[in-house]
């Protein structure tokens, strides 16, 4: 059977010159000049083509796949993978996860080329060209912390807050997930880097209120925080200024989103542990952080500062004459045994978490106790109970006039109640409460009852947003002023109501389910 040989111009100019050779019209030394090879190899040629003939010309790989191909199951199976489980994921972490998760080690260009192949490829973030100057890391750790919160979509359909605070110095991170970027949140991530390694010098963040910027009149809870510990605060003048903290997000937004819907983690919770027992050990510290190039600057803290005093929510309130006073629409009633009076002098109220709260004079703590109010009903009744005593006082003095003189009621008053007693008796003495009735061009029920509800479920929109797009949706015009109006109505007019309505929502929703 005939064997069709294909050769390309090298090779059958190589089997022309050696069949010369064979021939004896040129030289063994005019072949090797011709081919540029050494004399030893024409003399290899000549005799491989004298057993052979021409095909000694072709190498004997030709055809044959290479020992160290990947099999074609493993590329279709890594496709299907790309497609429905690591489509968010880029190249290196792709290369990663399936080694760590599959049991298959391939290389990050074979990846590329594969999801090439498949149109499938996450392409990377477009940054802007400005040429920057580079600011060299702090030499030493401690002298430099970064913070910053970013919120984002990190697991679920909503929108929570990652707070993080880097070491300017090794990039040692310290992070934590909240509902939103708040005060407490800020004062928690800074303490736990406090209780870890220590004070730091100064603090790098931007102009946002939380960290009191310089358009603030008053301190920020923050501000008096690390006043009280001696750090010194800066302000950037741009997000450009904090690179080390805005390069960390891209880094977590990149990574850790993946990383949580891969392993099925749709709350607060479950996102804390392990981003602080699992991505931040695993990957952070191995990958990211650096060794410092000086000795630390964390100054330990002093045994006298107690950080349940510094990093919390601190307020005042004046005292009253009766020893009491108000915070968070409710009274308190001073219980702690004192010498002297304390009547408009200022407490300082340290609130240590969303309910509970403590009470500080003069460095002692005070014990307090709700002040229950008086009932509606009750008021009601001793009302009613003096326009009986006006009406008795008539029998006993025998005048209108001479009641009315007395008690200091209008003769026009005192007949309208006697009136009232005359047609339903001493229960028609009761105020009467008018309905509550909307006004003529307020908007139906039905479209608040939707503003209140879309404003829930999405509680970090402002009123601009939640009019956009209610509108879009529902083709009735709301305008800005209107949502705020509902707001006011239903007691949603902050961001913190709103959240702290959708979270009540949320657990008796959870309970119920349970």
């Amino acid at each position: 059977m005939l064997r069709m040989i294909v050769m390309d111009s090298k090779a059958q100019l190589t089997v022309d010159i050696i069949a010369k050779v064979v021939e004896g019209r040129i030289t063994i030394a005019n072949a090797a000049k011709l081919l540029s090879k050494s004399r030893r190899t024409i003399e290899r040629y000549v005799k491989q083509y004298q057993q052979v003939g021409i095909q000694f010309a072709i190498h004997g790989n030709r055809g044959k796949a290479p020992p160290n191909k990947t099999p074609v199951s493993i590329k279709k199976a890594v496709q299907t993978l790309i497609k429905e489980k690591y489509f968010d994921l880029n190249l290196l972490h792709l290369a990663e996860q399936l080694a760590i998760n599959e049991n298959i080690v391939v290389k990050r260009e074979t990846l590329r080329s594969w999801a090439h192949d498949i149109h499938h490829v996450k392409r990377a973030k477009r940054r802007r060209s400005n040429v920057r100057k580079r600011r060299e890391r702090m030499e030493a750790p401690g002298l430099m912390m970064q913070m910053d919160g970013s919120p984002h979509r990190w697991f679920g359909d909503k929108k929570h807050c990652l707070v993080i605070m880097i070491d300017d110095a090794t990039s040692e991170v310290y992070a934590e997930f909240f509902p939103s970027e708040t005060t407490v949140g800020c004062l928690k991530v800074m303490r736990e880097c406090i209780e870890t390694q220590g004070v730091f010098k100064t603090l790098y963040v931007d102009r946002a209120g939380i960290f009191g910027g310089p358009k603030r009149c008053n301190f920020s809870q923050m501000q008096r925080a690390c006043e009280e510990l001696g750090i010194e605060i800066i302000f950037a003048n741009s997000p450009q200024g904090k690179g080390r903290v805005e390069r960390a997000f891209d880094t977590f937004q990149d990574r850790l989103v993946p990383e949580l819907r891969l392993n099925n983690i749709n709350d607060i919770a479950g996102a804390n542990a392990y981003l602080k027992h699992v991505f931040i050990p695993q990957y952070w510290q191995t990958k990211i952080q650096v060794k410092s190039k000086q000795r630390s600057e964390f100054t330990p803290l002093s045994k006298h500062t107690n950080l349940d005093d510094i990093c919390v929510i601190k307020d005042h309130r004046k005292i009253r004459n009766d020893h009491t006073f108000s915070y968070d629409n409710k009274f308190y009633l001073i219980d702690s045994p004192l010498k002297y009076s304390i009547a408009n002098q200022k407490i300082e109220i340290r609130k240590t978490s969303k309910k509970e709260f403590t009470a500080h004079f003069a460095g002692r703590q005070l014990k307090i106790s709700e002040v229950n109010e008086p009932s509606k009903l009750a008021s009601e009744d001793l009302a009613v109970q003096k326009k009986l005593e006006v009406l008795a006082l008539i029998e006993e003095l025998g005048s209108v006039s001479a009641a009315s003189r007395q008690s200091g009621v209008s003769r026009d008053t005192i007949h309208r109640h006697l009136k009232l007693v005359k047609q339903g008796g001493a229960d028609a003495l009761k105020r009467q409460e008018t309905p509550n009735l909307r006004h003529k061009n307020c908007v139906d029920q039905a479209i608040e009852d939707a503003v209140v509800q879309f404003s829930i479920e999405h509680p970090h929109l402002g009123q601009q947003k939640v009019a956009m797009k209610l509108t879009e949706s529902l083709g009735v015009d709301i305008s800005a002023g209107g949502v705020r109006s509902m707001w006011l109505r239903n007691n949603l007019n902050t961001t913190a109501l709103r959240v702290e309505k959708s979270q009540v929502l949320q657990e008796t929703a959870q309970t119920v389910a349970s």
